[in-house]
């Protein structure tokens, strides 16, 4: 054993064997453990450190010749146990590198980390990795502009795990079995995935015999999840992401994360100790006044004290290793809001964590986006970060959401989210794109369940149907649950369609959640996050089952990537067209619009001078309404219908053929949605 250096954290290969380095301030002892397998009860080898050799100001290190990438490791931390002043050192809980590369949680027991006792046998290890020998074939970050993405939530686990997903048994589930499904989603137009959270999370932070789904529960913010891996060792895992982030991009696709910065799986003071708290939880997490219990506004019993200068060069050290070694082009911060909350829980503006990562060279052209509220009730969208953030649009899905259902008072809203939400984004000097819109995401229904249920149906969770959202401005269309009623079945259908036009048509970047696009559901759960099962899998059948809407979904996008809106006009993705047009809003009656609170209807022209454009009519009335249409633009001789989401597949979208309107008048009828082209080839 030599002495080691304190950079850099984590471990470190050398030509001679692994460096050793971890932060730990406030502690007294520390010692080394290494373990011959994952499967290994206990330490081969146990390392004491000298705080007289082996520790630097507030490092402990070491180098170990001899060992190599593959070694299993963890800490033991001596230091106080004095929860007053916020001290929980427990030498009897072995703990995971905060930036091991790799972990294995084959061992890894939750109760044995949350109770008394040596949990030795059953903690998860920390994995000895070198990353330098993997072949990128060239390979780089796409910079595809946020006005060209369409972004499509995904489930890694979700997406392949269904037994009808075509993938051989052992890549269900994997990174691997994204690569295999990459050419639906090219089919489909995405050109980005946000993946929820691969990094290493406790699976077994969940209601008894339920299984932590989400992952919003980290254990590590180095370590991808090796769940996600076919390949049954943790460096195996580190290639199969690399191989699966080197096929997206290969595809045209870029890899967007779902980070959560905001707290751990550590929980609050009965939750487990399998790392920070075992270092220096004082400095870790936000903690009460009295420093015994822990400030929690992400409702998870614990908040990482984000701007304290150790935690604030973590995250930035993980965006950077995620950026340059996995060559991820993206980030999504969950709960974003929680960084910019001091050590006293108050929100502060310029909070130094967000200048860093704004300001940090090696971030410079990734994506940005953020949740722009916590738990804790801090709402930020419109005023969070600086340019380079993008926002979650909660009142997007709200705004959106209601205007569908019919609710009073939500014309002048929708109009404002169709815009790309000036309202909101006024304070920035803002692209068009700065909204991120959505209208479903994995936290609440599916798009299905939104227009299939009133209520939520959280049970099997074992909450006693507490968690969750009660407001969802959902609407069943008249019967809870599924129906055998044609009617209602093509209501569903065309609420549906309806969902996807206006998210797709409007300004902003576009998010889609997994499967919404052949009506996947979860029987009402709007808070599965412990079912990994059927309920929450994309099912693959449906694709089949609702290809009417699935091609519709693709025909969309494809407008959305490659409009052209006149004979004379070059192809443009949509979001420049309507950002530098021309746009004429009405009603029922040409140039009136009625934004009052009992209207349910709207139109616009979107044009250019002299080069033609299209005519939005919305709908959301029980009734048909009757629009006035505009007159054609020059160079054109009719309108032509490209959509009506009342029609059946495949008159709901007429590929390449549109038909010529006849007349001054065109009736929308109910909760239906038309675009009609001055050009009869618009796409």
């Amino acid at each position: 054993m030599k002495i080691g250096s304190p950079y850099p954290l984590g471990a470190t290969v050398t030509a001679t064997g692994v460096n050793f380095s971890v932060f730990s301030y406030h502690s007294s002892m520390a010692q080394l453990l290494l373990f011959d397998s994952e499967d290994a009860v206990a330490p081969s080898r146990v390392i004491d450190l000298d705080p007289h050799i082996n520790r630097t100001s507030h490092y402990w290190h070491t180098h170990v010749p001899g060992i190599r990438p593959g070694q299993v490791y963890g800490y033991r931390i001596s230091g106080p146990f004095s929860p007053n002043q916020g001290y929980r050192f427990n030498p009897e809980k072995v703990l995971l590198d905060p930036y091991g590369r790799a972990v294995s949680s084959k061992r890894y027991d939750r109760k044995a980390a949350s109770i008394s006792g040596d949990n030795q046998a059953a903690c998860a290890r920390s994995v000895v990795a070198d990353l330098s020998a993997y072949d990128w074939e060239g390979d780089k970050p796409l910079h595809i502009p946020f006005a060209e993405i369409v972004l499509y939530e995904l489930h890694v686990g979700g997406f392949t795990s269904h037994t009808n997903s075509g993938i051989t048994a052992v890549k269900r589930g994997t990174y691997a079995g994204i690569i295999e499904k990459i050419p639906y989603l090219k089919d489909l137009g995405i050109n980005a995935v946000e993946l929820m959270p691969v990094f290493q999370f406790d699976a077994q932070d969940a209601p008894e015999g339920l299984e932590n789904y989400w992952g919003y529960s980290p254990m590590s913010f180095f370590a991808p999840h090796g769940a996600y891996s076919s390949r049954p060792d943790p460096l195996g895992c580190l290639d199969e992401f690399r191989d699966m982030v080197k096929a997206l991009h290969k595809a045209g696709i870029e890899v967007i994360l779902d980070v959560v910065y905001n707290h751990t799986a550590e929980g609050g003071v009965s939750g487990p100790t399998f790392s920070f708290k075992g270092y220096d939880n004082s400095f870790y997490y936000l903690l009460s006044d009295d420093r015994s219990t822990y400030a929690d506004y992400t409702g998870t019993g614990n908040t990482l004290n984000t701007n304290f200068a150790t935690v604030r060069r973590m995250i930035g050290d993980s965006l950077r290793y995620w950026a340059e070694e996995m060559h991820v082009d993206g980030f999504r911060f969950d709960l974003a809001a929680v960084l910019t909350r001091d050590e006293h829980g108050r929100s502060i503006s310029n909070a130094p964590v967000l200048w860093d990562i704004d300001s940090d060279p090696v971030l410079a052209g990734r994506k940005l986006m953020a949740e722009a509220w916590d738990a804790a009730g801090l709402y930020q969208v419109g005023s969070f970060g600086g340019d380079r953030w993008k926002d979650w649009n909660g009142r997007f899905r709200d705004d959106v959401r209601r205007f569908l259902k019919a609710d009073r008072d939500t014309v002048l809203h929708l109009r404002q989210r169709l815009l790309g939400s000036p309202d909101i984004y006024f304070q920035k000097n803002h692209q068009p794109e700065q909204s991120i819109n959505f209208i479903t995401c994995h936290d609440g229904f599916t798009l299905n369940d939104l227009v299939t249920y009133n209520q939520k149906h959280n049970a099997a969770n074992m909450e006693e149907d507490r968690d969750g959202s009660s407001e969802n401005f959902s609407w069943n269309c008249g019967v809870e649950g599924p129906t055998d009623n044609p009617e209602i079945e093509r209501l569903r259908c065309r609420q549906i369609r309806n969902a996807f036009t206006l998210n797709l048509f409007s300004i902003g970047t576009p998010l889609l959640l997994m499967g919404d696009e052949v009506r996947r559901t979860q029987q009402g759960n709007n808070n599965a996050y412990c079912q990994n099962s059927e309920l929450n899998w994309f099912d693959w059948s449906l694709c089949e089952k609702n290809a009417g809407l699935l091609r519709f979904v693709q025909r969309l996008i494809h407008v959305r990537h490659r409009f052209s809106a006149g004979k004379n006009r070059k192809k443009e993705n949509l979001v420049e067209f309507i950002a530098n047009a021309n746009i004429q809003w009405h009603g029922v009656h040409l140039y009136t619009p009625d934004l009052s609170a009992e209207s349910h209807s709207l139109a616009a022209t979107i044009f250019h001078e002299d080069e033609g454009g299209f005519h939005l009519m919305l709908n959301s009335y029980w009734e048909p309404l009757s629009f006035a249409l505009p007159p054609v633009p020059v160079g054109s001789d009719a309108w032509h219908r490209v959509i009506d989401t009342f029609q059946e597949p495949p008159e709901d979208f007429l590929e390449g053929q549109p038909r010529p309107v006849i007349g001054s008048c065109y009736v929308v009828q109910p909760r239906s949605i038309v675009v009609l082209s001055d050009n009869v080839t618009p796409v």
